[in-house]
């Protein structure tokens, strides 16, 4: 039976802490009959589940809207209040019936003067790095109904009350430009109040990218906003006769240096056990030696609802072997690399230091590779010290910090008998970003290469897309809008990215330019249009994947501004950067560019922008804007077609090249910039520069994202599998041939990072291509299902949750037999291409295909046949000769 579920605001489930003014609502229509089509909604909003219950809504009532819209639909109705819990109905029309389904959202402090009754406090300059310890007992009355705590903090705030965590984030508020924007999370904490008597509340604080204090080459330590971390907490107790009453951070809350002597997001941690201050957020705890806490200036930024889901620790991992490379050294090797931390667990005497060393990678001597080769840091890098207590068996492990680590060495281990394989284990942390999309096929490589991409991916979501755990933490543009599509495609992480291209916009220099990371402490301000491109490409990717048209109209005149900027600086068209295909094969293991000449990715990069800027425009109706960039692109396209292209030989070459380049081929290509007439010729020398490489890459960041799907798109899609299916130097299967549990830096062993995914956007061509899965309209309104049937391969699978619902496709052959089941959500249709062998033989359900329910408008596509197919299920089958 069909039934609305999936019901969402702002793309959270229930959320506690809705800012927007105009709240964005959708469902998904599930288990309906073939063929069902949504024909209309209607939104209630109310202040009761009751109301709603006896459709009396008394904030707002769409009315029946004729629309077959299921996401995206703005709440259209008086302003809401702050501090309240909202119950909304939508009642879901389809040409299979009518569903209805409920649910909640809650408003936080809307307004600034909502904070009024809370102050930022920290410890103040006291001269130590100690994380302070804050704390504030309080009473609670009788009648408890609902308790949130609302939080936002200048670097990070671990917080408990009465001796519980307040929630399960971490490494939590995500950090932004403090200057311009500040989160604040919200927490039901009303489980862990006592009513009628005293409760406490602690706060730890930690630095994170707010206060830190180890220089760094990007001078985080030297930010703008730079300060001692700091708080501001607003507890909200709200009884069942219907009255409030408010507990804010600032005077009356108590400080105190904590166990935690030194925390850098980049170096690790420092605890001292003997420090320690059990029961500090209990009631009843002695803090009459403790000061008072200090009233801190507030950071700049404007106080948002952090949308994004936090950070949180998603696995435990156990250690599969210890080795002793040296006396006294012991090494924990686990299964794969990941992010996270290490949990250690020791017995010794007070003051007994144990240090924990991270790496990726092991040095010869098997000690663990925890170098800093480029001398990012100042002092220390990826290492945990704890001091013992000497009070028996002490478990610790850090909680302002994050490495990119396989590998834990234990340096100092206290006591005469080695440690037990219980003694580290490896916590998983990263954003709580749920996996929708999956893949598989009768190869095993793919699935590995599959497999690794999204754990990388995991590995890097830090409330942005970072580029490498263990080195650099930074969100660099380029890696992010390279990843992008492959992040919305296998993970939940439209609000992160909606989130990080507000980063972006907020590093913008006062001409318009993006700056190269995001957020920015004020580093980097070359100019390399690849890697800016990302706030022009990264915005289309939320429009294309989720059909997000806010973020769109949100920095239109932004991506606008910059992309006229970058054209007005580039003589004739022809544009310039400081980056282009980085870490082809043949460069340097810790990073440089290809042997070419760089202006080609910069000119096609500039023309991208300039024709998805127009893209932009038609899709918001701005017609002024679609025809400027429209002409613009035009321009540039005319000028790198002049000024690269090759007519004798039929290639594209730059300055100083070294041979054919692969990628000068495939942006032409890929971008589109290819005259149609000349395009047969370039994918012929694109043919010749693989086959000249041994049938391998030859692909830096920007080629490798663009190889396999136009080798596929230009009818060489056999081609494409031997390159993605090479086990020798350069390519995937290289990496898993020597153990690699993740994606690499660079495509050499010596590659520094083993956490990096921006060489995996091979993922691209394995949904797109291998299992055939795409979407062919803004948010999979219209699913493209198309698999390249090369003859490696005899099964693949694929399928991801799209705004509409799951659409799914898996593909097999036997040598008589061939098979595909499609599933298309509600709202959405699928084209089904196939070959015509297959075609002409295809059945559904006992019958030929073109008479099933469901399948429409069969027509010739080129040499292959189309079936357009309604939502639902489907089982084709087609007997071979």
């Amino acid at each position: 039976m069909p039934t609305v579920e999936g019901l969402t605001v702002e793309g959270q489930t229930q959320p506690l802490n809705v800012d927007d003014d105009a709240p964005r609502f959708g469902w998904v229509v599930a288990d309906a009959p073939r063929g069902a089509v949504p024909l209309a909604y209607r939104i209630e909003v109310a202040r009761s589940d009751a109301a709603l219950a006896h459709d009396r809504p008394d904030v707002w009532d769409s009315g029946r809207v004729p629309s077959p819209a299921s996401f995206g639909i703005a709440y259209d109705g008086p302003a809401l209040s702050s501090f309240t819990r909202y119950f909304w109905k939508v009642v879901a029309e389809t040409s299979s019936g009518t569903f209805s389904a409920r649910s909640w959202f809650e408003s936080g402090p809307r307004r600034p003067t909502d904070w009024a009754d809370s102050q930022w406090i920290g410890k103040g300059g006291h001269g130590t790095t100690a994380a302070p310890l804050l704390r504030r007992e309080f009473r609670v009355g009788r009648g408890l109904s609902t308790a949130r705590l609302y939080l936002a903090a200048g670097g990070y705030a671990d917080v408990s009350v009465n001796g519980r965590p307040a929630g399960t984030a971490v490494l939590s508020p995500d950090f932004t430009d403090y200057d311009k924007r500040v989160l604040y999370q919200a927490h039901d904490v009303t489980a862990l109040l006592k009513a009628g008597t005293t409760n406490a509340m602690g706060i730890e604080l930690g630095r994170g990218f707010y206060g830190l204090t180890n220089p760094d080459v990007w001078h985080w330590e030297k930010a703008p906003w730079h300060g001692e971390p700091r708080v501001r907490a607003l507890l909200r107790l709200c009884y069942a006769d219907g009255h409030c009453d408010e507990l804010g951070s600032g005077p009356g809350w108590r400080e105190h240096d904590g166990p935690t002597l030194l925390d850098d997001v980049y170096g690790g941690e420092t605890y001292d056990a003997r420090r320690a201050q059990p029961g500090f957020d209990t009631a009843g705890f002695d803090d009459r030696s403790w000061r008072p806490a200090v009233v801190m200036p507030a950071p700049k930024g404007q106080l948002q609802a952090q949308r994004e889901p936090p950070i949180r620790v998603a696995q435990t991992l156990q250690a599969d072997v210890i080795t002793e490379p040296k006396p006294g050294v012991f090494v924990f090797a686990f299964p794969r690399v990941i992010a996270g931390w290490a949990t250690l667990a020791a017995q010794g005497r007070p003051g007994d230091t144990v240090a924990l060393h991270y790496g990726e990678k092991l040095l010869p001597d098997g000690t663990v590779d925890d170098r800093d080769a480029h001398h990012y840091f100042k002092h220390g890098f990826q290492t945990d010290r704890m001091i013992l207590a000497g009070t028996g068996r002490e478990s610790w492990h850090a909680r302002f910090s994050w490495k990119g680590f396989r590998y834990v060495q234990v340096d100092g281990w206290p006591g005469h008998l080695p440690p037990g394989i219980d003694a580290v284990t490896a916590q998983r942390v990263h954003t709580d970003a749920k996996v929708i999309g999956h893949f598989s096929s009768s190869q095993p490589l793919l699935d590995w290469v599959h497999a690794a991409a999204v754990d990388t991916l995991l590995n890097n979501l830090y409330g942005l897309p970072t580029d490498t755990p263990m080195y650099e933490k930074n969100g660099w543009t380029g890696d992010g809008m390279l990843g992008a599509d492959m992040m919305l495609r296998n993970l939940d992480s439209a609000a992160l990215l909606a989130k990080w291209v507000q980063d972006i916009a907020d590093t913008r220099t006062a001409d318009g330019a993006p700056l190269l990371i995001a957020p920015n402490p004020g580093w980097g301000l070359g100019r390399a249009p690849p890697w800016h491109a990302a706030y022009v490409l990264v915005p289309w990717s939320l429009y294309w994947q989720r059909s997000d048209r806010r973020v769109l109209a949100e920095h239109a005149a932004g991506m606008a501004r910059y992309v006229d900027l970058e054209y007005g600086r580039s003589p004739g068209g022809i544009a310039d950067t400081e980056l282009g295909d980085w870490v082809s094969p043949e460069t340097a293991a810790d990073g440089e560019n290809a042997p070419e000449d760089k202006h080609v990715a910069a000119t096609a990069y500039l023309y991208r922008m300039a024709d998805t800027m127009a893209r932009v425009g038609s899709t918001l109706g701005d017609a002024v804007l679609a025809a400027h960039f429209s002409s613009l692109a035009a321009t540039v396209r005319d000028a790198f077609n002049q000024r690269f292209y090759d007519t004798h030989a039929g290639v594209y070459r730059g300055d100083g090249d070294l041979g054919v380049r692969q990628t000068h081929q495939l942006l032409a290509l890929g971008f589109g910039l290819a005259p149609d007439a000349q395009r047969t010729r370039v994918a012929d020398a694109l043919v010749q520069a693989v086959h000249a490489h041994d049938d391998h890459l030859d692909t830096g960041a920007l080629g490798t994202k663009l190889l396999l799907p136009v080798l596929t798109a230009t009818g060489h899609a056999e081609l494409a599998w031997r390159v993605a299916t090479q086990v020798s130097f350069p390519g995937w299967g290289f990496w898993r041939a020597h153990g690699a549990t993740s994606l690499w830096e660079h495509w050499k062993l010596a590659s520094r990072s083993r956490g990096h995914y921006f060489l995996g956007t091979i993922d691209d061509w394995l949904y797109g291509d291998v299992a055939g899965l795409r979407p062919l309209a803004p948010g999979w309104q219209r699913i493209g299902v198309h698999p390249a049937l090369t003859h490696g391969l005899d099964h693949a699978a694929a399928d991801t949750l799209t705004p509409y619902g799951k659409a799914a496709v898996s593909w097999s052959r036997t040598p008589g037999e061939f098979r595909i089941d499609v599933e298309v959500p509600v709202g959405a249709v699928a084209e089904l291409r196939l070959p015509e062998p297959i075609s002409a033989a295809l059945t559904e359900s006992g019958q030929a295909a073109t008479k099933a329910v469901g399948v429409h408008d069969v027509h010739a596509c080129g040499d292959d046949t189309c079936l357009e197919v309604a939502s639902g299920r489907y089982r084709f089958r087609a007997r071979l000769p």
